[in-house]
């Protein structure tokens, strides 16, 4: 399959980062998922209990997200990869965190992970 549903851009305030500065703000994290779902039934039948329902995807990061404080972006990355294959039944997706305020000199800084469901 090679049928994907994408979240592109989805900014979310969280309290991140390894400083201890950081553990007492919020700062912007920008969330790409690319996620594999086979879109021939949704698109035959119409019906969003057929497709992957990307708004409930979108409040599900969003809540996860806010509900603690992160160190790393790479562990956002990893507990986000996780539920959504669990939660939503995905089998595939790819998830980038990141973190523009991160660098001073830079746009952003990120990381990409792609990973499967365990059969």
């Amino acid at each position: 399959m090679r049928d994907f549903v994408s979240i592109e851009g989805l900014e979310v305030l969280a309290v991140v980062g390894i400083f201890e500065w950081e553990q007492e703000i919020t700062q912007p994290l920008v969330i790409d998922l690319k996620m594999a779902w086979d879109n021939r039934t949704p698109a035959q039948s119409g019906a969003i209990e057929d497709a992957l329902d990307y708004d409930a995807v979108r409040k599900a990061v969003t809540s996860w997200i806010s509900a603690k404080p992160w160190g790393l972006i790479e562990e956002v990355a990893e507990v986000l990869a996780a539920r959504i294959i669990e939660e939503f039944g995905v089998a595939e997706l790819e998830v980038r965190v990141a973190k523009p305020t991160a660098v001073a000199s830079a746009k952003t800084v990120a990381v990409t992970i792609h990973r499967t469901r365990q059969e």
